[in-house]
């Protein structure tokens, strides 16, 4: 099992390539379905898709929403990275879920070989369950728990301005919760690689 978890692709994007598989096509789908319910600009997510593509990644857009199980496992096989975008993680959960991506993901990653690479949302998601505190407002799903390819949570962007606020405000609350998992702090200039039972904390 192979992961990249980023808090924000295009400040590691060249870094990942570096290390994956020079030999074979770097076919990558980019499943944006945790962008589709933000709002306003979203600069931050087409920087991340460039960054994917100058780091050598061809790259396909996709989303989970309206498809099914089969119509996935149709549509996937033929690349090698599943590429998670940032956005609403709780809504990323539900399409999942309603998709059936949610155990498909399990056996491309785990049993398949494909790399799995999450930017912020698609970072959180890989944990054993969605925390409170970074689900969006009005948003918390009856089941919580997704995909555990990790047995922490990724708490991204530390560090970075924008989200001054939603850290000091309360988000670093959850970590004094009993049923709270480890938390890993990540700037938005480090990611997580996870290759079978190794996994590194890289500085980029």
């Amino acid at each position: 099992m192979k992961l990249f978890l980023t808090s924000s692709v295009h400040a590691v994007a060249h870094d990942i390539a570096k290390r994956v598989n020079l030999f074979r096509e770097k076919e990558l789908v980019f499943i944006e379905t945790a962008a589709e319910s933000e709002e306003g600009d979203k600069t931050w997510l087409a920087n991340d898709r460039q960054s994917l593509v100058d780091a050598g990644f061809s790259v396909t857009d996709y989303t989970l929403t309206g498809k099914s199980r089969n119509e996935l496992e149709q549509d996937l096989q033929k690349f090698d990275y599943l590429y998670l975008s940032g956005g609403n993680t709780s809504y990323l959960l539900e399409q999942s879920r309603k998709s059936g991506f949610f155990s498909l993901v399990q056996e491309l990653v785990k049993g398949r070989g494909k790399t799995y690479i999450g930017t912020s949302a698609g970072s959180i998601i890989a944990g054993p369950k969605l925390p409170d505190y970074f689900l969006e407002e009005g948003t918390k799903p009856e089941d919580t728990n997704s995909y555990g390819f990790v047995n922490f949570t990724i708490a991204p962007h530390w560090g970075s301005e924008g989200f001054r606020d939603k850290y000091l405000g309360g988000r670093l609350e959850i970590a004094y919760r009993k049923d709270q998992v480890p938390i890993l702090l990540l700037t938005d200039s480090q990611y997580v690689l996870v290759d079978g039972d190794r996994m590194e904390i890289v500085q980029v």
